[in-house]
């Protein structure tokens, strides 16, 4: 069982920055891929990155590439979403989520356990 719990959420004008964390509690934490999704009102979950156990593989969707960098620090159980040149098209709720397997998934049906989320809201 893994615990997610998702932080760093809030308000940015566009063209700002803002640092999402994701604390995860249970055991073996180096042994999850780690993903991050988002959700808008109205729309599907879509995927926005996804890290491997080690850190050394890591996966964007085109809509982020070059704005988002994932990352983890596997001595504390957290990993880490960097989002610049924010957009009024990331605003939307985040998930972090996780699950037990060696290829790195991009689809959310193949994760295991979920956070709660944390709203991010760019203004124009």
């Amino acid at each position: 069982q893994v615990l997610l719990v998702e932080s760093g959420g809030g308000l940015v004008q566009t063209g700002g920055s803002l640092r999402l964390s994701c604390a995860a509690s249970g055991r073996s934490f180096s042994g999850y891929c780690m993903g991050w999704f988002r959700q808008a009102p109205g729309k599907e979950r879509e995927f926005v990155a996804a890290v491997s156990r080690t850190g050394n593989s890591r996966f964007y969707a085109d809509s982020v590439k070059g704005r988002f960098t994932i990352s983890r620090d596997n001595a504390k159980n957290t990993v880490f979403l960097q989002m610049n040149s924010l957009k009024p098209e990331d605003t939307a709720v985040y998930y972090c989520a996780a699950v037990n397997r060696l290829v790195v998934p991009t689809t959310s049906d193949r994760y295991d356990y979920w956070g709660q989320g944390t709203q991010v809201t760019v203004s124009s």
